[in-house]
């Protein structure tokens, strides 16, 4: 592109966001608008009524919630770490509209949620009952990638239009000669990738495909980075990306500043808090004590009400006059403590999005590492990059695209994040090839479709297996069978009920082997996938009535695919769902998020569905072929009498 293109290039940008905001708004108002409490908590966006089970603080002084739903409420729901909502209560008098909180969610697990108030203090009526949790919409992003872009556009910052030259224009990345690394605990492709990384001048990228050790390689990365500057800037798209580097990177003794909201409320991740740092900081003791000075005076001042003489009137002005000095110098010295902090930290780490925060405003990075990049939309990815001088790039172009709402924005070219851009115009990624997490027979055929045959599995997980004479992989065709799919007209999201029960009949078939084996000890954990929500309620109610212990069915995850990206278990069932005449395979089209599901497996994987519907598509013609190559293909009737 030149100049010209480019610019164009960002106001179609702009264009597509603005189309994105609208159906994202237009959706969340279909949802919102003129339905009860009981039909969101239907659509999965609504919990009500939950039990309120504990009220604690975080390291940081926060009001940390924990609530549970009703056993009997089992809908799918949107709920996630990061999530922005809604605390309300509808008890006696309230309204859910006037009396409610804002907060985080920072997880869910099966019927219960822990949240992050976005207030000083819990609200009067947290103890009334009939709470409420409920989606919001997030506004905030949308204005800091429109910002991001906008500034793409317009400015004439050197470094910048540098960046933008080389990812659209016809400037190639610069690499310079370092000398050769071997790091013993990193293999051949992980050694080249950080080579790759630290001999860029402006950009470079990690490809890493599922269980090829991408956040090990990263790690080491910065850490040789460190050696050189004194600080770096780490981001992903998602809180839980975030806090799994910062995780890591603690491990590795580095000093690291989590900005944001952590997904995950460990001890760990909230150490690396301001809030956390804030307490432990040299002046923290005198922010306190003027703390507790402003609000001696602010109570005193609270304490004159209405009917008072001038005397009076006189002492409470200048008590307001001294809580607000103080509240200023509290300001003063909260920047300054924060400041500090800030500055001599090693890393700071934070969301895409986040890293437009306050606290970093006019701060300039040599490096920003941006991991999960093929997940980030283009707009959030340049909110860090204006902020750095070297761009590293790690993630998967093959695995999980952004989630978009509005399909015309995703045809028109919001899905292409920078990241792909990259990869495919400029010769500056280095591939991981050697994987740590698949039996090979799982591994291959992902190895084959989507990395050119070039992944080898380490010689610690190649073979490895639930039980010997395991078959690593199955297939379940439920052609012949007369299953059909049925699509809900007003959810418009399908199910398969009679496919669900023969994952129920697998299921219990295979772990009646693996108890008597006595192996289940060693199975840490199992998932079962689907793609969409209306099977995973058939799912949850089939599994429900599997005659196993308690123990072993709290080993098992049920959900769609995006929520085990990043994530592998043991055991991984997926149900494909779609049967039918016409070939119609709908969500299956996405072959990357299959290779996100079938990835997840280490030792057992059982894909279950239909040939005569789904081998229309290429792709799943090639893996059922290669099951019948392997000897891991079976029809659904083996299981049905």
């Amino acid at each position: 592109m030149n100049k010209d293109q480019i610019k164009e290039h960002f106001k179609k940008q702009l264009e597509l966001l603005q189309l994105e905001r609208k159906e994202d708004l237009e959706q969340y108002k279909k949802l919102m608008s003129d339905t009860s409490i009981e039909e969101r908590r239907k659509r999965g966006i609504c919990w009500h009524p939950v039990q309120l089970q504990k009220t604690s603080f975080d390291a940081g002084d926060r009001i940390i919630i924990e609530v549970t739903r009703n056993e009997n409420h089992t809908e799918s729901h949107v709920f996630q770490s990061g999530k922005s909502i809604s605390l309300f209560s509808t008890a006696g008098k309230n309204e859910e509209h006037t009396e409610n909180v804002k907060a985080v969610v920072n997880y869910v697990k099966k019927n219960t949620m822990t949240i992050t108030l976005n207030a000083d203090d819990a609200p009067d009526w947290i103890n009334d009952g009939q709470l409420g949790i409920q989606l919001l919409f997030d506004e905030s992003t949308y204005k800091e990638m429109e910002r991001a872009i906008t500034l793409c556009l317009n400015s004439e910052d050197p470094t910048l239009q540098k960046h933008k030259n080389i990812f659209f224009g016809e400037r190639e990345a610069k690499f310079r000669s370092i000398y050769e690394y071997n790091i013993p605990y990193l293999n051949e492709s992980q050694n080249k990738a950080l080579m790759n990384v630290l001999s860029a001048e402006d950009v470079a990228i990690i490809h890493g495909p599922p269980g090829t050790g991408k956040t090990t390689t990263i790690i080491q990365c910065i850490i040789q980075n460190l050696k050189d500057t004194d600080q770096v800037l780490v981001c992903a798209p998602s809180n839980a990306a975030v806090d799994l580097l910062t995780e890591k990177l603690v491990e590795k003794k580095i000093n690291v500043v989590r900005l944001g909201h952590p997904a995950r409320i460990t001890d760990t991740i909230l150490q690396q808090t301001i809030d956390v740092k804030t307490t432990k900081h040299i002046r923290y003791k005198e922010l306190k004590a003027v703390k507790q000075q402003e609000s001696q005076y602010r109570n005193a001042a609270q304490k004159y009400k209405r009917n008072f003489g001038k005397e009076e009137r006189e002492e409470r002005r200048m008590l307001w006059g001294e809580a607000n000095k103080l509240r200023k110098e509290i300001r003063e010295l909260s920047d300054y403590i924060a400041n500090d902090i800030i500055d001599k930290a090693q890393v700071i780490a934070c969301t895409l999005v986040g890293s437009s925060t306050q606290v970093l405003r006019g701060k300039r990075f040599s490096t920003v590492y941006i991991d999960e990049a093929g997940q980030g939309l283009e707009a959030a990815t340049w909110i860090p990059i204006q902020r750095a001088d070297q761009i590293i790039l790690a993630g998967d172009h093959q695995q999980l695209p952004p989630t978009i709402k509005s399909i015309k924005a995703a045809k028109e070219g919001l899905e292409t994040t920078l990241f792909e851009q990259l990869i495919t115009s400029k010769k500056v990624d280095v591939m991981l090839q050697e994987q740590y997490r698949m039996n090979e027979k799982i591994m291959n055929f992902s190895s084959e479709f989507f990395y050119k045959n070039s992944l080898i599995a380490n010689e610690n997980v190649k073979d490895h297996l639930i039980f010997e004479g395991d078959l690593p992989l199955e297939f379940v065709d439920t052609a012949g069978t007369g299953f059909h799919d049925f699509t809900d007209p007003e959810s418009l999201s399908t199910s398969n009920l009679e496919e669900a029960d023969i994952v129920q009949k697998h299921m219990t078939a295979y772990f009646t082997e693996i108890q008597q084996l006595k192996k289940f000890d060693e199975v840490q954990n199992i998932g079962v996938i689907t793609p969409y929500k209306a099977q995973l309620k058939e799912l949850k109610n089939t599994l429900y009535h599997l005659d196993f212990s308690e123990n072993i069915k709290n080993k098992i995850n049920i959900n769609t695919v995006d929520s085990f990206q990043g994530q592998e278990r043991d055991i991984i069932y997926i149900s494909l769902v779609r049967s039918n005449e016409e070939g119609t395979i709908g969500f299956l089209q996405n072959t990357k998020r299959m290779n996100v599901a079938m990835t997840r497996a280490r030792k057992k994987l059982v894909v279950i569905g239909d040939s005569s519907t789904i081998c229309r598509h290429k792709f799943y013609k090639k893996f059922v072929d290669y099951t019948q190559e392997i000897g891991a293909y079976r029809s659904a009737f083996e299981l049905m009498y």
